[in-house]
């Protein structure tokens, strides 16, 4: 089958469910069942739409949920692709093999830089965590509380979300029926993240990556917001942040976000009081976990375990 039959049948079981989910919900609300990175559930996948963008994209949410009585801890996936292109299946595999362990995971698309720089898809993302600590429980989910993974680029994203909940431009999106509900997040897990985005662009130009170097002055424009933007500055100016536990997950083969860069920033965050396991992958390069190999099953497994710690403190 294709995708789009694959889809089609996933979102008619998901229908199918909605009805026990809502049951299960209430029943399990007054006490969540304990998360075990090593449980094994099958997946409903379904697909949602968001709110259209201002170039007039509609955004999707790709819901990949469990089946079980829940209410499962719920995660929120931000795609990569240096701002400039990808999408809500950027990250597949790993968003099936977190779900699949018992967690409720949504991934959502985000505005790409052509269609709008700098911080528009920040607004995306924003609003999304407000979103779905409104929505989760439609898919026996525990939105009380969200955890968010981000990949690259995504993980720039994440990691402005972590830093700045409250900032009122990334909130400035109106969600209906929800205005109470804020942005922040309970912790943060990724996979080499852009924590430094002037030095991933100067490593951009010092190797001649021409495609990168347009990919940051599409996204940062005007150009003074790689500055404004880069989480490793905002720390260095020692603005006042939010400081939820972060995962950083780093190919030590990785040309394009450094691991001294990225170790560097950990570091830095954690001499300004936050919690950040940094972890090096040997023999991995940018994208390491797009392929099948042991380095990206023992990626999956850092990320689970590092979900359960956050769970359970």
């Amino acid at each position: 089958m294709d995708r789009k039959t694959l889809d089609r049948r996933d979102v008619l079981k998901a229908t199918a469910a909605a009805g026990a989910v809502g049951l299960t919900a209430g029943a399990h609300a007054a006490g969540l069942p304990a998360y075990d990175p090593n449980a094994k559930f099958e997946l409903i996948v379904s697909e949602v739409e968001l709110r259209k963008n201002t170039a007039g994209r509609m955004l999707m949410a790709r819901i990949y949920q469990p089946k079980g009585p829940g209410p499962f801890p719920t995660v929120l996936d931000l795609h990569g692709g240096a701002w400039n292109r990808k999408d809500r299946f950027a990250e597949e595999p790993m968003d099936r093999a977190l779900a699949a362990s018992g967690l409720l995971v949504v991934a959502v698309d985000m505005t790409i830089a052509p269609e709008a720089p700098y911080p528009a898809c920040v607004l995306d993302a924003n609003w999304s965590v407000r979103w779905l600590k409104a929505n989760a429980a439609k898919w026996n989910g525990d939105g009380s509380k969200i955890g968010v993974y981000g990949s690259s680029s995504g993980g720039h994203v994440a990691e402005l979300l972590a830093l700045r909940p409250h900032d009122q431009r990334y909130g400035s999106l109106p969600l209906a029926n929800a205005p109470g509900v804020d942005a922040s997040v309970a912790w943060v897990a990724m996979r080499s993240p852009v924590s430094n985005t002037f030095a991933r662009y100067q490593n951009a130009e010092r190797r001649k990556n021409e495609g990168m170097i347009k990919n940051n002055k599409v996204f940062f424009s005007p150009w003074e917001t790689i500055h404004e933007s880069n989480p490793q500055e905002i720390l260095e100016r020692k603005e006042k942040v939010a400081l939820p536990p972060l995962l950083i997950m780093q190919g030590a083969l990785d040309d394009n976000v450094l691991p001294e860069m990225q170790e560097k920033f950990a570091n830095t965050y954690k001499a300004a009081g936050g919690s950040c396991d940094y972890r090096l992958f040997e023999n991995s390069v940018h994208e390491w976990v797009a392929e099948p190999g042991p380095q990206t099953d023992k990626a999956r497994e850092v990320a689970k375990e590092f979900i359960a710690r956050q769970l359970k403190a």
